[in-house]
C-alpha cells in the first residue's frame, strides 16, 4: 500500500485531506442520485428542508440559516428552479425581494427523497461510529475560525515569531 503524503505532513495536509474527504462524499452522493435516477444533486436536501419547514424563504435569509455565501445559495436554487423543485415569486412589499417556495412536484417527490436522506443519515452515523465526539470536536473547530479565521490567527503567529526572534 502506498504512504498517503497527506496524512504523513499531518496538520499541513489537514485542509487537503478535508476537502479531499468532502469532494469523495459529495461525488460519490452524485453517483448515488444518478444511479437511482433521482432528479437531485448534493445539499440541495438543506433547500428542501428549509423550505419545508418555512414554507417560504428569501435567498439572503436560506444564506445565513446555512451560513453559505448569497452567490452559492443563489446557484443552488437556479438549478433547482431549472428542475421545478423551486418557484419564486417577487414579494408585494419589496420588489427587490425574492420569496422561494417549493412546487407541487418538489411536494410529490419529497417522500422518496427522505428515505434517501434518511439511509444517508444512517450512513453517515456508520462512518462516524468509531468517533463518537467527532461532531463536537468539528464544532468546536467551527468557531474557533468563526472568531478568528486562519489569516488572522497565522498573522499574529508571524507576529508572536518575530518578537520572540
Amino acid at each position: 500500500i502506498m504512504n498517503d503524503f497527506l496524512t504523513e505532513i499531518e496538520f499541513v495536509g489537514l485542509t487537503s485531506r478535508l476537502k479531499r474527504l468532502s469532494d469523495a462524499l459529495l461525488y460519490s452522493t452524485k453517483e448515488l442520485y444518478k444511479s437511482e435516477g433521482l432528479d437531485i444533486e448534493p445539499n440541495w436536501n438543506l433547500i428542501f428542508i428549509l423550505l419545508q419547514e418555512n414554507e417560504a424563504m428569501t435567498i439572503t435569509e436560506i444564506s445565513e440559516k446555512l451560513q453559505f455565501s448569497h452567490p452559492a445559495v443563489v446557484k443552488i436554487i437556479n438549478k433547482m428552479k431549472k428542475n421545478g423543485h423551486v418557484e419564486t415569486k417577487t414579494d408585494d412589499q419589496d420588489k427587490r425581494r425574492q420569496i422561494l417556495t417549493l412546487t407541487e412536484k418538489a411536494h410529490r417527490q419529497l417522500p422518496l427523497f427522505e428515505k434517501y436522506w434518511t439511509a444517508g443519515r444512517q450512513t453517515v452515523m456508520d462512518l462516524l461510529e468509531d468517533s463518537p465526539n467527532f461532531l463536537e470536536e468539528f464544532l468546536k473547530i467551527e468557531e474557533k475560525v468563526n472568531q478568528s479565521d486562519y489569516k488572522e490567527r497565522t498573522l499574529k503567529n508571524l507576529k508572536n515569531d518575530k518578537l520572540s526572534n
